[in-house]
């Protein structure tokens, strides 16, 4: 059964701000949680500091300090394609939440567009972007094992860790952390307290900071302080809109322009935030009459199948995200009228040019990319 959005927005709201007299009294086990969880963090961070490894691959990491919607895994398939087209061979390395293959051993889950498993096996991410990334994708609970994997899969120039920031045990050539402006970081408390992952202290890890920004037309969350804070790293500015929509045909995916300007939509997500989605879909001018949410990472039913198939008979069409389509594609409903909106990140040409610098600056050496296949870069980056 979808999850009440009521329920959803409670929670935002305590995240997002400062609570009243008797929330904040209803926080106190939260932030005591926090607390403990921040000295966890700390601990954690300053062993592997003293303990870290270097794999075989050069590894970029693009991670967050939030929880949520933060536009990581889009950003991760951007980079990856700009890298390929530059004629690096990359890889992508996942922790695989919420895919059984990981929980075991390390996973080779897709690989040339095609994947292996299922996504209750692979998990949501790897499966999703196996439908957009060509190379190999492979997932463990330790990235060190998903690195091993890869290697065996032939030569490669790079790995990206997909949510990787927070994997402190594994030395990487560069560090890029992802902030939404829609959602910042909140109350700026730990976890359960609040939505952070560490502490913005840990920002001094980073090695550039992508801001992105969804859509038009609200203010970004980022508090003045906080933009100040991160004006001392460098940061770069990326863009996410739909670019179109994406249907299903007995698994293979077919994407067409974004048609559905004036239509009766219902969206359907399984998403830890899904403000950020809603936005995307009312950019496209599709009159939103319903939604039905289901927790982050949800496994859905035929019983979910029955709702949402009833909901859609009020509307023209069902939409859903990427992710949450490579789990929905199986029912029936998904051959007439359910829609995945695409998106797609951009970066202002002056930026990207900062950005390939700052990667292939870090990639030359010895034992890193094969100095052929990259291009010179344009000026200097430390």
């Amino acid at each position: 059964m979808g999850r009440n959005p009521a329920q959803r927005s409670r929670l935002e709201r305590l995240w997002q701000s400062e609570p009243s007299l008797a929330g904040a009294l209803a926080m106190v086990p939260l932030r005591i949680a926090g607390a403990l969880f921040r000295g966890s963090v700390a601990a954690r961070n300053l062993w592997w500091r003293r303990m870290a490894r270097s794999a075989d691959l050069p590894l970029i990491s693009v991670g967050n300090l939030t929880v949520g919607g933060n536009a990581k895994t889009p950003f991760t398939l951007f980079l990856a394609s700009r890298l390929q087209n530059r004629g690096l061979r990359v890889a992508i390395a996942s922790r695989g939440y919420g895919g059984s293959r990981s929980v075991t051993s390390a996973a080779l889950v897709a690989d040339r567009g095609e994947l292996k498993y299922p996504p209750e096996q692979s998990g949501d991410e790897p499966a999703m972007m196996s439908r957009r990334f060509s190379g190999p994708i492979a997932i463990a609970r330790r990235r060190l094992d998903a690195i091993a994997t890869l290697a065996r899969q032939g030569p490669l120039d790079v790995v990206i860790l997909d949510d990787g920031f927070q994997h402190t045990r594994l030395k990487r050539e560069l560090d890029l952390v992802v902030v939404s402006d829609q959602s910042g970081f909140g109350n700026r408390r730990m976890l359960p307290a609040g939505p952070m992952r560490e502490p913005l202290a840990a920002l001094r890890r980073a090695d550039a900071i992508v801001i992105v920004s969804f859509g038009t037309g609200h203010r970004s969350a980022i508090r003045a302080r906080e933009m100040e804070l991160l004006g001392r790293h460098r940061v770069l500015h990326a863009r996410v809109r739909p670019c179109g929509l994406v249907t299903s045909a007995q698994g293979h995916w077919q994407e067409s322009a974004p048609l559905l300007a004036g239509r009766r939509v219902i969206a359907v997500s399984g998403l830890a935030n899904p403000a950020t989605f809603y936005s995307m879909v009312r950019e496209i001018d599709a009159d939103l009459v319903g939604v039905l949410e289901y927790p982050d990472h949800h496994a859905y039913t035929w019983a979910d199948w029955q709702t949402i198939a009833t909901a859609a008979r009020a509307a023209d069409a069902v939409i859903t995200t990427e992710k949450d389509l490579i789990k929905l594609e199986r029912f029936p409903f998904a051959r007439d009228s359910l829609y995945a909106l695409r998106l797609e990140v951009s970066l202002p040409e002056e930026e990207l040019r900062t950005l390939d610098d700052l990667i292939f600056t870090r990639l030359r050496g010895p034992g890193k990319i094969n100095s052929a296949a990259a291009p010179e870069v344009s000026h200097n980056v430390p």
